[in-house]
């Protein structure tokens, strides 16, 4: 009788009892196996993760600073799932800090706003040392059609310029007491003007750090999408300034209203938005609506200033460059929120040409041509006076 056999007519001899016993005995042994196993997994990987946390210090925060794809990213970061590669995350400050020299698929967003706020800190340059060329510089980097020399657009026999009540005076032709003068350039404030630029910049430069840096960490990622969304508010509220002030300069009530209105639209807007929640994907629209309508709030005073000053030869050179904002900043904000193109196509545009990177040329596009406008005011205002009643 061979072994096999005796194991048969072992377990034959057996009452029903003893043979589940037998065989509850032998399910425990191999549930025992498996736990161990997977204990010994567990610990394999405890290993490894803290190998991987020692190579990365060693290294400055990232053992190999690979690019991974969209599945591999932590939850926080996978905001864009038409995105599929090319990611950075969990990556020390030093390392994103290179990674501006290296081709990923935030490169593009950061140096877009990069190089754009390297051109307005040189513009603002170029305004302090009164530098007047710069009209001729900005010519290069836009396309729009109408001229953008100051010299052009001032109406030296202008009255009731963007004003209701108070009316301007030419003082290159006559003053309000009807005596001759000679022609003479009045010192325009230029505050409102250097405002608007500070915002842009700070927008700019803010929009650059967190798209560089947000790959390090969870908090970091936070705060820096907070003051990304703080710099775009800023922007939207300073843009107001110049054309408000100068516009609306000999009636200071309308200024106080308009700027009053939009600086309280902007501090709640900002307030919201530090709000954690509304820093997630899902608030995407929300977001974008909020910044729209701090733009809406813009066809106010200009229908007001289009009303009392419909003959103006001046106004539909103005116009033009503040509808070409307006297009550029609208046509950005649909491709932000539609992620278009990378939805019809996901993974072509991962490092070049998603929507984010088309959204930044855009708040370029607009953010030069209402410079072109306030320089158009700011001529105006170095020109023509307020009348003053005597």
């Amino acid at each position: 009788m061979s072994c096999g056999e005796g194991f048969v007519w072992k377990r034959r001899g057996m009452s029903s009892e003893d043979q589940m016993d037998e065989t509850s005995s032998i399910t425990s042994k191999i549930m025992i196996m498996s736990n161990k196993s997977t204990k010994k997994k567990k610990n394999q990987k405890k290993k490894m993760n803290k190998m991987r946390e020692t190579n990365a210090a060693k290294s400055g925060g990232c053992s190999s600073c690979d690019l991974v794809s969209f599945d591999e990213l932590p939850e926080y970061m996978k905001d864009n799932e038409f995105i599929r590669d090319y990611y950075r995350a969990d990556w020390s400050l030093k390392q994103a800090l290179f990674s501006i020299f290296r081709w990923h698929n935030e490169t593009l967003n950061v140096w877009t706003h990069l190089i754009g706020f390297v051109l307005f800190v040189g513009l603002t340059c170029s305004n302090l040392m009164h530098v007047l060329p710069v009209d001729q510089l900005l010519n290069i980097f836009t396309t729009w059609s109408f001229p953008l020399g100051p010299e052009v657009n001032v109406s030296h026999n202008s009255k009731n310029f963007f004003s209701d009540t108070t009316e301007f005076i030419d003082l290159k032709h006559s003053s309000s007491l009807g005596m001759q003068m000679t022609p003479t350039k009045l010192e325009a404030t230029r505050w409102p003007f250097f405002v608007f630029l500070g915002g842009s910049m700070f927008c700019l430069l803010s929009s650059s750090i967190c798209h560089l840096f947000s790959c390090h960490s969870h908090p970091l990622n936070v705060l820096l999408l907070r003051i990304d969304y703080v710099g775009i508010t800023v922007m939207i509220i300073t843009s107001f300034f110049p054309p408000i002030y100068y516009i609306f300069q000999c009636t200071p009530h309308w200024q106080f209203l308009y700027l009053g209105g939009i600086t309280v639209m902007g501090i709640f807007t900002i307030i919201t938005l530090l709000s954690p929640v509304f820093s997630t994907s899902k608030f995407r629209a929300f977001r974008a609506s909020l910044f729209v309508g701090m733009g809406l709030f813009g066809l106010i005073p200009a229908v007001h200033a289009m009303l009392v000053n419909w003959h103006e030869p001046s106004r539909n050179i103005i116009l033009g460059y503040e509808l070409a904002m307006a297009l550029s900043y609208l046509i950005g904000t649909v491709f932000y929120v539609s992620r278009i193109p990378e939805r019809w196509r996901p993974g072509w545009f991962d490092l070049a040409g998603h929507s984010h990177q088309i959204f930044h040329v855009f708040v370029i596009m607009g953010a030069l041509s209402h410079y072109g406008a306030a320089l158009v005011f700011l001529d105006f205002r170095s020109k023509i006076g307020c009348e003053v009643n005597m």
